[in-house]
């Protein structure tokens, strides 16, 4: 009696994982990402609670063994992903791979750094898990609509940016001639810095012009802040309404009888004049319009 699966059971077992990882139409696949959504939740709410301090044993020791569980998890499935992967060199080098990698090291690590001096240096990087909630991005449909935004975005904000960077360097070299290298703008990059906060109106408080020039001039930096930040949020949202605008047409149906729009994709009859969207069970309709009544 054989216990061990042959190689034709692997290999059509490691098909059906790459059908759950990679084929988002099937209903498993769906029912997969809504599993591995929860999974991934819940473990970046354990992460945020063990930061919790003066907290009961047994609650601590609860969410060390939840970690573990969840760290065994996410590293069989990244080892599965890097099998079932058409090349897992690609995959690993990816940003979902570096993620998924940077996801469950931290765990792994924490069993050889030991040590008083090291448990600073360990913390930090087990805050490193936290790196889980970028994979809730790929399973997300809505997110990825925001990706394809800012990607198209890119351009126009690289050069903003660089616009602003020019200008909040002539704003910060200005200031320090203001002030007189005193008041806290005792050199241009602090002054440039001073620039910056003022412009995206934080407003810290750490550095104040005291002159009347100065507060002048940095009122007229103030006025121009409040116009500046809208830039950025109208160039990412007129690319958003670019990318879900064909999204919105795919998703609609065109009633061979009527010609009306609007349908859902799922839809079978049209919502208007009640013909099918099937073409052969328009056509039987249409044959049984044309014979005689009794």
């Amino acid at each position: 009696m054989k216990l061990l699966p042959n190689k034709d059971q692997i290999f059509e077992a490691l098909i059906y994982i790459r059908r759950l990882f990679y084929k988002e139409e099937s209903e498993e696949a769906k029912l997969f990402d809504r599993i591995l959504l929860w999974v991934i939740l819940a473990s970046v709410v354990v992460v945020m609670l063990e930061s919790l301090k003066n907290t009961p044993v047994w609650f601590h020791d609860t969410l060390f063994v939840l970690e573990w569980i969840f760290t065994v998890f996410f590293t069989i499935e990244y080892i599965l992903r890097l099998i079932t992967a058409n090349r897992a060199f690609n995959y690993a080098r990816s940003f979902y791979g570096i993620v998924d990698l940077l996801s469950i090291i931290p765990t792994y690590l924490s069993l050889f750094i030991t040590g008083a001096q090291s448990l600073l240096i360990l913390r930090m990087l087990r805050l490193m898990r936290i790196f889980r909630i970028f994979k809730l991005i790929r399973y997300v449909q809505e997110a990825r609509a925001l990706v394809e935004a800012l990607k198209a975005s890119l351009y126009k904000i690289s050069v903003f940016m660089g616009f602003m960077l020019a200008l909040v360097s002539i704003m910060g070299a200005c200031m320090y001639i203001i002030e007189g290298g005193k008041n806290g703008f005792d050199s241009v990059p602090a002054s440039i810095y001073w620039a910056i906060v003022t412009v995206t109106t934080v407003g810290y408080g750490d550095i104040t012009p005291v002159t009347v020039i100065g507060k002048m001039f940095s009122s007229f930096i103030m006025l121009i802040g409040y116009s500046i930040i809208a830039i950025p949020t109208g160039i990412v949202s007129l690319e958003l309404s670019k990318t879900i605008e064909p999204a919105k047409k795919v998703k609609t149906k065109e009633c061979l009888e009527c010609k009306s729009l609007g349908h859902d994709q799922d839809a079978q009859y049209c919502k208007h004049c009640g013909y099918s969207f099937d073409p052969e069970e328009y056509e039987k309709e249409k044959e049984e319009e044309k014979k005689p009544s009794d």
